[in-house]
């Protein structure tokens, strides 16, 4: 029983460099305050839309009637600046659970208009989670305001939230291969279900003079091709939580379901711009490593330019 906990206490503690996290942070907090800009437009069209549509969900089921347009700009001004003030570092104990819970707030408000977007969930998740660890001890304001260096070793304190974000990332292609599998059942698997749903969602595009995917329209005269791009989502979203049984595996099951994306986005033209962007798959990786490389590089050519200060120190700070 003790090996067995043992076990469970690695895979669910692993050590991780504090600049990993670090990393981590920027390319979150990062994507979230690209979503921010991306959305504004269509969240603040929302504000002249008619009451009777506000279904509110999540944090705005507290509310009876839609919040007042100077609130709801407010809360989205208030996650661009907490977001830009955690991507920096800048007490961040404090301003990543204000960036979290205001980036959850604007995805909720976005929600509550009839139409449920499920696309920004895993990011928000991911924020939420970020705000909690200790994500500015390297490569942040905070670390370079520190008197005492940036540990060297990794450690467990850095390590078991990224396998926290990795599980949640797991948990949600489980889930939506248990919903396609209710919705559909066994005949999703023959094929002819994601066939129909390529070919009516280009078909739609098309007579509305949308932007549509000329590949998904050619591929859907070939039936067969769709059999086994319908086998190969289930295997990568049921097989999700097998992935977390060893690295090597979970690094090829992310490569997979960015790949998964990728072809969405071909035969579609829908873009799922978070985990396409690879920074939903990014907790799996070693991110720092990367990043310590190039900082070596501009320091060793030109020590003193700009990217190079704005890139990790060789203290990490």
């Amino acid at each position: 029983m003790s090996r067995a906990v043992a076990t469970l206490e690695r895979w669910w503690f692993p050590s991780a460099p504090a600049l990993r996290l670090a990393a981590i942070r920027v390319l979150v907090t990062g994507f979230g305050l690209f979503w921010l800009q991306l959305c504004a437009v269509s969240s603040f069209a929302l504000l002249r839309a008619p009451v009777e549509r506000f279904e509110p969900v999540g944090p705005m089921s507290l509310l009876s009637a839609p919040a007042p347009a100077a609130m709801i700009v407010g809360l989205w001004l208030l996650a661009v600046v907490a977001g830009v003030l955690a991507l920096l570092g800048w007490r961040f104990r404090v301003t990543g659970p204000l960036f979290a819970l205001s980036l959850l707030s604007v995805c909720a408000y976005r929600n509550s208009w009839g139409m449920i977007f499920h696309s920004e969930n895993l990011l928000v998740m991911h924020a939420l989670i970020l705000a909690v660890l200790p994500a500015s001890d390297a490569w942040s304001l905070d670390a370079r305001r520190r008197r005492t260096p940036v540990p060297d070793a990794p450690s467990p304190a850095y390590g078991w939230g990224l396998m926290l974000m990795t599980v949640i990332t797991t948990l949600t292609y489980l889930i939506a291969g248990v919903a396609k599998l209710r919705n559909a059942g066994a005949p999703w698997l023959g094929g002819d279900v994601l066939l129909a749903h390529v070919a009516w969602d280009n078909l739609r595009k098309i007579e509305l003079g949308d932007l549509h995917s000329p590949l998904g329209a050619l591929l859907s005269r070939f039936p067969v091709a769709f059999i086994p791009l319908a086998w190969l989502s289930m295997v990568l979203e049921l097989g999700a939580p097998l992935a977390l049984l060893h690295r090597r595996l979970l690094r090829l099951w992310a490569l997979g379901m960015w790949s998964f994306h990728l072809g969405v986005a071909l035969i579609m033209a829908i873009v799922f711009a978070y985990p396409l962007s690879g920074v939903a798959f990014a907790p799996i990786f070693a991110v720092e490593e990367p990043l310590q490389r190039l900082a070596a590089r501009l320091r060793d050519r030109r020590p003193e330019g700009r990217l190079a200060r704005l890139l990790p120190r060789e203290d990490g700070a």
